[in-house]
């Protein structure tokens, strides 16, 4: 075995000797000790010279805006519908049997009146019937007078003068069954209007349910639109509204329907209109524009500018409280002006941001300044100018 020589057994003794001081961790503490006695040799620095915190920044300026007080007044919500006009009753008639017609007194344009007689068909065998059953009425008339008498003296039996009233009866029945057949060829006007259409000749045959004329009646003229469902609480029967036909004639007329059903198309509510047409010279089918005026509220007109969204999309203003700090009113636009909107829901003692509103937000504390004169005139006639 080869002996290990002497200076290989020292580097192994001093390697191990090496690692044992390592393991100890003695030697980390060399530098720290050191400094410690440093600190310890050097006088304590006061506490005023230690560096301070740093100081807090300083709060920003309220900002400016300016506002106004509007002045309050009493207005109706003008509530504007697109329509057209329309007969107040429309009718078609139509024979009620085959025929040829026979009359014809009336031509498109006419006024008539109710029970006019409009067509009349060929019926010569039924108005034989009618003359007949007339006559028979009256001999049965007489034969009854006679029976009366005759039972008064006592020389008729009762049973014979029962006999005479029947007959009288079933005279009048037959009359009346011959009349009515005779009516039936006869075509007369259901209500006072105007002959808007005849499609048939004198002298051409029709068949049973056939159309022969077309009446209409224009007093009233009827002016119909579809009002939203946001709208409808404003309006009620028997409200005054103004309507514009497309020829600019103007009119006023008065609410008297408005349907409880909505379209399932559109959600809007069929909404009449009744306008003096005693003349006709309104007619049906015209395009017309309504003009609905609602109950008067009490609100402010305002330039377009001010109004905004609030945090939750709100339509609305920003005024300025008694602490002068922003808070949000929801608005109710009341009426759209060339002037302005017309708005409600403002409490009374608000003063409205008109310049700065996108700036601040609620809560915020501002310097309010009132708008003179000059700025409010400019905001309304920008509004002015973009509505033409």
């Amino acid at each position: 075995m080869p002996k290990i020589r002497f200076h290989k057994l020292a580097a192994i003794v001093v390697l191990i000797g090496f690692a044992a001081w390592m393991g100890t961790g003695a030697f980390s503490s060399v530098g720290s000790a050191a400094n410690k006695q440093a600190d310890a040799g050097k006088p304590a620095q006061p506490e005023a010279a230690k560096p301070g915190k740093a100081e807090a920044e300083p709060k920003a300026a309220p900002r400016t805006v300016a506002v106004v007080t509007p002045p309050r007044k009493t207005y109706a919500r003008a509530i504007r519908i697109s329509g057209l006009t329309e007969a107040d009753k429309r009718a078609v008639l139509a024979t009620r049997v085959n025929g040829v017609i026979e009359k014809l007194p009336v031509k498109q344009g006419d006024h008539v009146k109710t029970g006019d007689l409009v067509l009349m068909l060929a019926a010569e065998e039924k108005i034989s019937n009618v003359d007949n059953a007339k006559q028979l009425l009256v001999q049965r008339k007489a034969e009854l007078d006679a029976a009366e008498q005759l039972a008064k003296t006592g020389n008729l039996p009762k049973l014979q003068l029962d006999t005479a009233r029947s007959n009288l009866t079933l005279a009048q029945s037959q009359l009346d069954t011959a009349q009515a057949e005779l009516d039936r060829n006869e075509v007369k006007a259901p209500f006072d209007g105007v002959i808007d259409r005849i499609p048939v000749e004198l002298g051409s045959s029709v068949m049973q349910g056939g159309e022969v004329a077309t009446i209409l009646k224009l007093d009233p003229v009827i002016a119909r639109g579809e009002i939203s469902e946001r709208d409808l609480r404003y309006v009620k029967i028997g409200d005054e509204a103004d309507v514009r036909l497309v020829n600019d004639q103007k009119v006023t007329g008065t609410v008297r329907y408005i349907s409880r059903d909505a379209s399932s198309q559109t959600r809007t509510f069929r909404v009449e209109v009744a306008i003096p047409n005693a003349d006709g010279s309104i007619p049906a089918g015209m395009t017309a524009e309504i003009t609905l005026s609602a109950e008067p509220t009490n609100a402010v007109m305002l330039p377009r500018s001010v109004v905004t969204l609030g945090d939750k999309g709100d339509l609305g203003i920003r005024a300025v409280g008694k602490d002068d700090k922003v808070a949000f009113f929801p608005i109710d636009l009341v009426d759209d002006t060339p002037h302005g909107l017309v708005l409600g829901g403002i409490p009374q003692d608000a003063r409205i941001i008109v310049a700065g509103q996108e700036l601040v937000k609620e809560g915020d504390l501002v310097k309010p300044v009132e708008a003179d004169q000059a700025t409010i005139s400019k905001l309304i006639g920008e509004a002015a100018a973009g509505t033409q």
